[in-house]
């Protein structure tokens, strides 16, 4: 369409400026149009395709287009079509263009060719993605909001200190395979992980997503944690910390997800459960798991968006997201609830769904691997993503018991984003080669053979029996209103705990020695009353009289200066 050297992400600049100049129907046809438009150009560029110019002795790739970059900058121009056609309805300037410049953010970083412009376009996601957050316009939202961004910040920081002492050090800035060798790696790759939710740095998802506005958590969703997941394969594929790294993820998030009562912050665990499994086939880094870990990344967007488009279209529609409210919606909200429980089929790697195809790649990875215990543990963690996400979420919003809610189905807008990312999650799950045939290797994996199908098959029966028989014997935890704290813990109680006593000792001392002084100094003036109540320095002057001196002085200042 335009010349192929042109950015991915301009399109969607160029749109978002036009688009704050306009309103109306003409602003949400840009917000559809760009998308479209930039993804079509995409299809034109052929591998290979680079934009560079020098900068201070370095080369900056502003451009660079290989297999790899191309399937997350397919994906993403997807997933921004879907979002903006869900938040269609939204009549807020702030949301729709932060929304798109978030978006062109993503693909910049995804195409970019050096760890210079990775970083500009690292800090831009922070920054456009954070207004979504604070679009709810809640103190409860500011404040995470602005958690959100100091984290987000703080990573972008680590990343340009590693990427200065990398440049130093190797006196190159391509962003290319760099392992973990030296200082500038392990820094940069930190950067990574805080974006990319590994644990302990992962709290931002959880305390963040679920404070933005029912559109802004689908944004949310797609882009930060998969920017941070390409930046991996790009530069940490085979780096076997990563596999005990992805396993952790993959289980932890079970347990808070299970007992947890906000649907959207059980999507936000099951969120860091899902990139998991991506972090453990970047670790194991054969041509199988690296496409299985990309591969899964592409249909988590599109599975983990439509779950994260049910509940908000659920929460736009009655007010409320906590489970122990929620219940019978499928009385009132039947079309929701189907599209809900495709993608809640999606995401627990039912066959003839898009998990199934690429989450099956990175387990048969494993096992090939001599990872027998990462398989296991990933297959804990299958089963509970199961419990989690696939029944969990539309069991207790739109089954369950019967909370009394009668509402309509959402705006046709929503429904049809939900649909084309339910029609997607099924057509890959039917028919893989056309997701295969992106994929950065061609390993010819073939998910539907007898072992692949059984062994899922016979893992989702026996889960979804566990459920039942949990739930018969009141023993599965029920949803009831709470606050669940994990490692915010630390900064919520611990802490506090620890710091409070210092600071009381800390200002008690100082207001002692603040007393002291003070009753030091009101002894010292009574003093000098006593002693010349009636002296030179209680008397009070004439302005006049003081008018007089400062002019003697001056006069004499100047003739001193002449000679």
């Amino acid at each position: 369409m335009w010349m192929p050297e042109m950015p991915a992400f301009a399109p969607f600049f160029i749109g978002a400026l036009i688009a704050l100049f306009t309103q109306g129907k003409v602003r949400q046809a840009i917000l559809l149009i760009t998308p479209v438009l930039s993804g079509l150009h995409l299809l034109t560029v052929p591998v290979g395709t680079m934009l560079s110019f020098d900068f201070m002795g370095f080369q900056l790739e502003v451009f660079e287009v290989d297999k790899l970059s191309l399937l997350f900058g397919y994906i993403f121009h997807i997933a921004a079509f879907i979002c903006m056609l869900f938040a269609l309805h939204v009549k807020d300037t702030l949301q729709q263009i932060s929304g798109l410049l978030y978006a062109g953010s993503a693909v910049g970083a995804v195409f970019a060719g050096d760890l210079i412009t990775l970083f500009v376009f690292w800090e831009l996601l922070a920054v456009t993605s954070v207004f979504l957050i604070w679009a709810t316009r809640t103190e409860r939202s500011y404040l995470a909001g602005l958690r959100y961004l100091i984290i987000q910040v703080l990573s972008g920081v680590v990343l340009l200190v590693g990427i200065i002492f990398y440049a130093h050090e190797h006196n190159t800035i391509d962003f290319a395979k760099i392992g973990l060798s030296d200082t500038a790696s392990w820094l940069i790759f930190i950067a990574f992980g805080v974006k990319c939710a590994f644990p302990m740095l992962h709290n931002w998802v959880t305390d963040a997503y679920p404070e933005a506005t029912p559109t802004g958590t689908v944004f949310l969703s797609a882009f930060t944690t998969k920017v941070a997941v390409y930046a991996l394969a790009r530069a940490y594929p085979g780096t076997e910390l990563l596999v005990y790294i992805g396993v952790t993820m993959a289980c932890f998030p079970i347990f808070f997800a299970v007992i947890e009562n906000d649907l959207r912050r059980v999507l936000s665990y099951s969120m860091i459960n899902q990139i998991g499994f991506m972090v453990v086939g970047i670790g194991i880094g054969t041509t199988l798991a690296i496409n299985g870990a990309v591969s899964h990344a592409f249909n988590d967007i599109l599975f983990k968006g439509l779950l994260f488009m049910s509940m908000g279209a659920v929460l736009h529609m009655t007010g409320k997201i906590d489970g122990s409210r929620l219940g019978g919606l499928y009385k009132s909200m039947p079309k929701t609830a189907i599209l809900c429980m495709v993608g809640a089929a999606s995401i627990s790697a039912f066959p003839l769904f898009s998990g199934f195809v690429s989450k099956s790649m990175v387990m048969t990875a494993a096992i090939n691997n001599g990872y027998g215990w990462a398989w296991l543990l990933l297959l804990f963690s299958a089963a509970g993503v199961f419990h989690h996400a696939g029944i969990k979420i539309p069991y207790f919003a739109f089954f369950a018991h019967d909370s009394g809610i009668r509402t309509t189905e959402p705006p046709k807008n929503m429904l049809l984003a939900m649909t084309i990312s339910a029609v997607l999650c099924i057509a890959i799950g039917v028919y893989p080669q056309a997701l295969y045939s992106l994929l950065p290797y061609d390993t010819g994996y073939n998910p539907y053979d007898a072992t692949h199908v059984l062994t899922q098959t016979q893992l989702l029966f026996f889960s979804a029996l566990a459920f039942v028989w949990l739930n018969l014997k009141k023993m599965y935890p029920p949803e009831l209103p709470s606050v669940n704290l994990d490692i915010d813990w630390l900064y919520r109680r611990l802490f506090p705990a620890i710091l409070t006593p210092f600071f009381n000792t800390f200002w008690a001392v100082d207001r002692a020695i603040r007393k002291s002084f003070m009753r030091g100094l009101n002894g010292m003036l009574g003093m000098i009353s006593r002693h010349e109540p009636d002296g030179i320095l209680s008397r009070t002057q004439l302005s006049g009289s003081m008018v007089i001196w400062v002019s003697i002085l001056l006069a004499v200042f100047l003739i001193l200066s002449f000679w």
